[in-house]
């Protein structure tokens, strides 16, 4: 009934996986290729939280 009350964990997910990319672009444009990779890898890992989650529903 009052679903819109509860919390979405795929939209958390977005927020966090967009939060993710951007600090990998900073990285990327300050040099570090490394810390650039590595929030790479993890924006993909929650990325592929996110796909499992839409296919689920």
């Amino acid at each position: 009934m009052l679903s819109f009350l509860k919390p979405n964990p795929v939209k958390k997910l977005k927020k966090q996986y967009d939060a993710k990319q951007q600090q990998a672009f900073e990285a990327q444009r300050n040099g570090d290729i490394r810390g650039y990779s590595l929030l790479t890898e993890e924006a993909e890992k929650i990325d592929q939280q996110i796909k499992a989650m839409e296919n689920k529903a």
